[in-house]
């Protein structure tokens, strides 16, 4: 299989995520994609002289081939709803292309703005993916350079205001779970202060036939009551 046909496989598979998401598990556990999309765009990159001046010359197979692999990670990023830690290797992959590309090749640059603008979107792609790999310093260095394309400013604009809408949803889920901790600390103490814990140990000890019925086995931790905390 030639490495043209061997992407479009892949991308043929991705863009089936929208409609199928049983595909996540075959393809992420399976079939290994985010090995596989990895290892082909670093190939790929070793290949392209990249101090060349895009559209000095015909266009090379691995420049389109790169351009579509980008295209396709952006896409898995976008589409896929299982949590991996790898999720920021891929990151990684988009932002090597990106420094590679960002003084000659446009179109490829382009390109890895609008798969960090897709991928954002992601829920299970943590906002840290973005700033340790280094994503978050290129787009700033992207919309102070002296010359601007309107489509990679706009992208990267994009980029940058769902990347600060995750971090004020990050901190709220945080303070939220704070607040909760405090009121299970609250209730726990107030439990303990009212006797309620000998209660249970109480109740678990003389109706031992709960403990025989549909209702399970009580629970002696005090915790394990807190249903609406």
């Amino acid at each position: 299989m030639t490495q043209l046909a061997y992407q479009s496989a892949w991308q043929f598979l991705i863009y089936r995520l929208w409609a199928d998401n049983s595909l996540e598990e075959v393809i992420v556990n399976e079939l290994h994609f985010l090995r596989e999309a990895t290892r082909e765009p670093e190939k790929l990159m070793r290949c392209i002289d990249w101090k060349r001046k895009e559209g000095g010359e015909k266009e090379g197979k691995e420049e389109i081939i790169i351009s579509k692999w980008l295209q396709t990670l952006g896409k898995f990023l976008f589409y896929c709803r299982l949590r991996n830690e790898e999720y920021s290797v891929l990151v990684e992959s988009i932002v090597q292309a990106f420094r590679a590309a960002k003084d000659n090749y446009r179109d490829i640059v382009s390109q890895c703005v609008e798969s960090f603008s897709y991928s954002v979107n992601n829920r299970n792609v943590k906002v840290e993916d973005f700033l340790k790999r280094g994503a978050v310093s290129l787009i700033f260095e992207e919309i102070c350079r002296p010359t601007l394309n309107d489509e990679i400013i706009s992208e990267s604009l994009l980029f940058l205001m769902n990347v600060s809408e995750k971090l004020k949803e990050e901190e709220e889920d945080e303070k939220e779970r704070a607040k909760r901790k405090g009121l299970k600390r609250k209730a726990f103490e107030k439990m303990e202060e009212e006797g309620y814990e000998d209660i249970i140990i109480c109740f678990h000890e003389r109706f031992d036939f709960l403990n025989r019925g549909r209702f399970g086995v009580l629970s002696l931790c005090i915790s394990d009551y807190f249903v609406n905390v």
